[in-house]
């Protein structure tokens, strides 16, 4: 089985080809093939990659281009993990919005919109040459902002595109853990869209064990979001936000927070990732020093991660046992082997709507648990949200959807409809000012007119 991967000289492709590496079941992954427009990027990423499969029979064979129709040929799966306009692009979503004094995360707010506007024509354009290239290949898509991305590209590909995140996986995982239960054997009721989920429920043996979670100050408080949110906030609630929904109920005091940093996320990206990328790529590496590399810059990066919200919510570092991730290259992993291989397995994943959620339209990208065989992901019955979820989720997808206007129109003032329709930026005239920053900043954001 062949996989490319779109974006293939990026920070996270290791973990992917980890993933494969364990993986020894007949049909799994035998070719990967890495596709980047950044040919330096690639040659560093391949380094770390040889240093993963030293020693290992089996390996998956790794080639790298920078010809996507190259890329795409004699694909069975095909995993989109591009940044468009690069983490550059990035630290300048998230210092022209604080400068209006707006959230630019980069899939939360105004630097989620300003990324939408850049990612989406692309992404259409990737969906084009895929069902053009290799019609029978299913995508994968990891790009941000996951949910409208993998929207775009369903307007080209149907169900053969699904979105995945890591988020509500490691939520689902902490809470599982805490229970006492292993997460693999319990049921996450979980639902909403990318970045802007609940866990309503965790079913162990058929029973809701949440409600006891929620009963107990100390364990709520004892994990990543517990320690976000606050115990009194997630029993107001009557469930566990995921970890973006802390961008929202604690707006002000994040804006106030970034506003503060001496260097935004991006920007401590963009720099740390230069650093790594310049020593990777260098031609006289000795065997390991690549991995090695990677693995320094991996540990520092996670232990930053959402630094600023930690620090509104006064808790300071993240602690062990919340460095692990969602695992969002083992959800990849099993979606394909489930498609692949037919075997069924249940995934929270980003798919369209069907019905599930009766506030939304059939075609609307939600984020829910979806059981998943040869014939694709199909989402599973959730009960109704309630009504400050519908608010949030509406109020955000009505937003999406005119992102996705103004990257097929090219309207200016379907641009301004989108940040102004979302509830993080409360002003017509700021969303102005912000799609006349964004567009005297990115090259990639010219077609608006």
């Amino acid at each position: 089985m062949r996989l490319t991967i779109l974006g293939g000289g990026g920070f996270r492709v290791p973990l992917v080809y980890g993933a494969l590496l364990g993986d020894h079941a007949e049909g799994r992954v035998s070719h990967v093939t890495l596709y980047d427009e950044d040919s330096g990027r690639l040659r560093a990423m391949a380094r770390v990659l040889a240093d993963q499969a030293a020693g290992i029979a089996d390996a998956p064979a790794v080639t790298a281009t920078t010809d996507l129709d190259e890329a795409l040929l004699g694909a069975d799966f095909v995993f989109s993990a591009i940044r468009v306009g690069g983490l550059e692009g990035r630290a300048a979503d998230e210092r022209i919005a604080l400068a209006e004094g707006v959230l630019g995360q980069e899939t939360v707010g105004a630097g989620g919109i300003a990324y939408g506007l850049r990612t989406v024509p692309v992404a259409r354009e990737i969906a084009r040459r895929v069902a053009r290239t290799a019609p029978g290949a299913w995508v994968i898509n990891f790009t941000n902002p996951a949910g409208v991305v993998t929207e775009a590209m369903a307007d080209e590909l149907g169900d053969r595109v699904i979105g995945i995140c890591d988020s509500p996986v490691g939520l689902g995982r902490r809470i599982a853990r805490l229970l006492g239960a292993r997460p693999e054997e319990a049921w996450i009721d979980y639902v909403g869209l990318n970045h802007l989920g609940w866990v309503r429920g965790l079913r162990i043996g058929g029973r809701d064990e949440l409600p006891r979670l929620l009963a107990d100050a100390q364990a709520l408080e004892s994990f990543e979001e517990g320690r976000l949110f606050g115990a009194e906030w997630l029993r107001s609630l009557g469930a566990i936000p995921n970890e973006y929904l802390h961008y929202y109920y604690f707006n002000r005091d994040t804006v106030r927070a970034y506003q503060e940093v001496k260097q935004t996320r991006g920007a401590f990206l963009r720099d740390q990732q230069r650093g790594f990328y310049a020593e990777a790529g260098r031609p006289d590496q000795a065997p390991g020093a690549a991995l090695a590399a990677w693995d320094r810059t991996r540990a520092e990066r996670e232990a930053t991660y959402m630094a600023e919200n930690r620090e509104v919510a006064g808790v300071g570092e993240r602690e062990e046992s919340d460095l692990e991730s969602g695992g969002y290259e083992q959800v990849a992993l099993a979606l394909m082997r489930a498609i692949s291989r037919d075997e069924r397995a249940t995934l929270i994943l980003n798919v369209r709507n069907r019905g599930t959620l009766s506030v939304l339209d059939a075609g609307a990208v939600i984020e829910v648990p979806c059981l998943v065989d040869a014939n694709g992901a199909h989402p599973v019955a959730v009960d109704p949200l309630p009504l400050h979820a519908v608010g949030l989720v509406t109020s955000v997808k009505a937003a999406e959807r005119e992102v996705l206007a103004a990257a097929a129109s090219g309207s200016r003032a379907d641009a301004v409809k989108a940040f102004a329709l979302h509830p993080l930026v409360d002003s017509v005239a700021v969303a102005r000012r912000l799609v006349a920053g964004y567009t005297a900043e990115h090259p990639g954001l010219d077609y608006l007119r």
